[in-house]
């Protein structure tokens, strides 16, 4: 199949231009200090702590997406109609159900292969470490990983979401952006006040952010959608959003709240 100006490079290009276009929008917000009291780590923390450069992660997040347009691309060749014919379009109730059935297994695929590069001593500590040097999450180093993390986790697991769904590829860049979206939302390191995503999932920059923590390296493995498999299979940590003392929230586990901290409404 050749691939031309057509849906199948859309379905490659838009959720990246998207990733860099949100995490932008993160990064603005980032420079106004008075947003400053919705942030889930202070300032300070964000040097103190990670062990790597934004720069560094620029350059590690472009590398996993070529490896993911390379994939994409073979992909769409591979299963592409020669034809010429253009494909029919699903109903509106079809892409939702299509929708569903991709969520699911994307969260499915990725909460396993999460978990079993927490379990595999030489998988963290040669692969999956590389994300959890990022202590303080940020907008744009949601996709830093090792590459081959990216491909496993990432590139393979869009590509079942892709396959089983059955869904077309101009359905796929709607899917994928807002993957997208929800990917580098639950990193941003901000609890905004109106934000949609934290009303409609419970998988959000809070419960991302206690895995993140050393204390909850064990939980919290379900991403990017709901918080089910976590649930089911007894990994879930639940948590409060806390006033931090001086300025600002902190995404707290239950079980270690203190007293003298004042729960946010």
């Amino acid at each position: 199949m050749a691939i031309g100006a057509s849906d199948e490079l859309l379905g490659t290009f838009v959720p990246i231009a998207v990733y860099w276009l949100y995490s932008g929008m993160y990064l603005a917000l980032d420079g106004v200090e008075r947003l400053d009291v919705y942030r889930l780590h202070p300032r300070e923390e964000e040097t103190a702590k990670n062990v790597v450069s934004r720069g560094a992660v620029v350059r590690g997040v472009l590398m996993q997406q070529v490896f993911q347009v390379a994939v994409s691309l073979t992909l769409f060749a591979v299963i592409g109609d020669d034809s010429g014919t253009e494909q029919k379009q699903p109903s509106a109730l079809v892409m939702l159900l299509q929708f569903a059935i991709a969520m699911f297994v994307m969260d499915t695929w990725q909460y396993f292969m999460h978990r079993y590069m927490h379990i595999n001593k030489f998988l963290y500590k040669h692969i999956h470490s590389k994300h959890h040097s990022l202590v303080v999450p940020y907008s744009f180093g949601a996709l830093y990983n090792h590459p081959l993390e990216g491909l496993i986790l990432d590139t393979i697991g869009g590509a079942l979401s892709f396959l089983v769904s059955g869904m077309t590829p101009r359905t796929s860049i709607l899917f994928f952006s807002f993957a997208t979206i929800k990917t580098v939302d639950d990193h941003c390191g901000l609890w905004l006040p109106g934000n949609i995503l934290h009303a409609l999932f419970n998988n959000n920059s809070a419960y991302h952010d206690i895995h993140h923590q050393l204390y909850g390296n064990k939980y919290n493995f379900s991403q990017p959608f709901f918080v089910m498999w976590d649930k089911i299979l007894g990994t879930y940590m639940p948590y409060s959003i806390e006033h931090r003392k001086g300025r600002g929230l902190e995404s707290r586990p239950v079980k270690l709240d203190i007293a003298q901290q004042t729960k946010v409404d």
